[in-house]
């Protein structure tokens, strides 16, 4: 029995023949378009071997080895596959994809797991590889105290609010992933972007449709509502850690009374994101709206009272000056969120996922994405003035010419985005939209803190 199996590059089942339905248990119309290789074969397999056997298959013009399958009854078997890339019409064209051929073999097959594996594990299935966008805004926060004079923040409650934030960043991305496989929602995503070999930092990343890890077998529903259960008190264990350090360096329970108030809310609101009966992700731009608060001005705003020695009076200038550091990387954290509903547009509209690109469909939603962009540097513009007046040595060329190329390569990806708003092409501007709020908000601290550029 020899099993052929033709994917796409992205591992969509394209064509297989008879024998592959046989050897596998599937039917052709159950996977045809929908499914891709990689159900074929255990987690770990997939995340530690998949990528380097393309790779080589790329290298050299085929690759074989020994491991082992999954069938759909769930039973294993060992099997020898040799992996060979396609082309549209020879080896001068495009590549198309990669053509498997398998044959079951009867040995006992031992595919060791490395260490490193485990903790690439660890990291896909709490989604871990996303935490910049909820570490790098509590960085610009120090960066504007630290602009603003010395002694002004706890070095100690820094790194504190980091790992608490943290905490409950992936405690909220444990949950979305249980709610959306135990609602069906990312069951229906056929057409979910992983990065594979688009990008080197990347690579293999889940960009769309949830970790996957489910679906993958790394673990199941239960797992993944206990580590969520262990985030969060890992999360509260930290919050608590955090207020004490906060009582203790202003003396007062003013900043401690809201940096509570403040972390639950941040810690509903991500449950709340795909959590019944609120769902927010579901109610017509309030997933969005929730978004762009926790990882916008509530979280430099929390962070803020957290990591201060002063204590911050409700409403005055301070309090004011945190929310607004924390709108231009909430809108930038929110056009990820956007852009990536583009791939999962069909099986949210089924499952009634009713976010912002499901109620205006793809096409009118390109001009969102531009949206979000002119917001945060029309508010960059607006912000100069206040930072002229709290930043000791304001860079104001600096910071116009950053803030000016900045713009100019959101806007890069925004073209692309608007031409290849329908193509699996678009993969790119997703990958390169996680990159470009990495990149804004770096040069965002940098320019808050003019001190590291005082030596050039």
């Amino acid at each position: 029995m020899k099993s052929v199996i033709i994917c796409d590059m992205e591992g969509v089942i394209e064509n297989l023949n008879k024998d592959a339905e046989k050897l596998f248990g599937y039917s052709n119309s159950e996977l045809i378009g929908k499914k891709r290789v990689s159900i074929f074969s255990e987690g770990e397999i997939v995340l530690q071997n998949v990528l380097m056997w393309l790779k080589s298959a790329n290298a050299n013009g085929f690759h074989e080895t020994k491991t082992n399958f999954i069938r759909k009854d769930g039973t294993k078997f060992a099997a020898k596959i040799r992996i060979t890339p396609n082309f549209s019409n020879g080896k001068n064209k495009p590549q198309t994809g990669y053509c498997g051929m398998t044959e079951p073999i009867e040995e006992i097959i031992d595919v060791p797991i490395s260490f490193t594996t485990k903790i690439i594990k660890g990291v896909a299935i709490t989604r871990a590889g996303f935490g910049s966008a909820s570490i790098l805004p509590i960085f610009a926060v120090a960066a504007f105290y630290a602009g603003k004079g010395d002694s002004i923040f706890s070095v100690f409650s820094l790194i504190l609010t980091v790992a608490g934030i943290l905490s409950l960043q992936l405690f909220s991305n444990l949950y979305n992933d249980y709610f959306d496989v135990k609602d069906g929602t990312d069951g229906l995503n056929e057409e979910y972007f992983n990065v594979g070999l688009n990008d080197k930092l990347l690579e293999g990343a889940q960009v769309s449709g949830g970790s996957r890890a489910i679906e993958l077998g790394l673990t199941n529903l239960e797992k993944t509502k206990s580590l969520g259960n262990k985030m969060l008190i890992l999360g509260l264990i930290f919050l608590v850690s955090v207020v004490s350090l906060s009582y203790y360096n202003t003396g007062s329970l003013n900043n401690t009374k809201y940096i509570t108030i403040i972390a639950l809310l941040g810690g509903l609101l991500g449950y709340f994101y795909t959590a019944s009966p609120i769902k927010l992700v579901s109610r017509y731009g309030l997933g969005e709206l929730a978004i762009f608060l926790t990882f916008g001005p509530l979280l430099t705003l929390g962070s803020g009272y957290a990591i201060s020695v002063n204590t911050i009076e409700f409403l005055s200038t301070e309090f004011l000056n945190l929310i607004l550091l924390g709108i231009p990387t909430g809108l930038l954290t929110t056009n990820i969120l956007f852009i990536n509903q583009f791939p999962d547009y069909k099986s949210d509209k089924i499952a009634k996922k009713n976010n912002l690109v499901v109620l205006f469909g793809k096409k009118a939603s390109r001009w969102g994405y531009l949206l979000f962009l002119i917001c945060t540097f029309s508010f960059m513009y607006f912000f100069t003035s206040i930072l002229d007046q709290e930043i000791v040595n304001f860079s104001y060329n600096g910071y116009m010419i950053s803030n000016g190329l900045l713009l100019l390569l959101g806007l890069s990806i925004f073209f692309h985005l608007f031409k290849n708003y329908n193509s699996r092409d678009l993969i790119k501007s997703n990958i390169n939209t996680i990159y470009f709020q990495m990149i804004f908000t770096i040069v965002y601290i940098l320019l808050l803190n003019p001190f590291y550029l005082n030596y050039w």
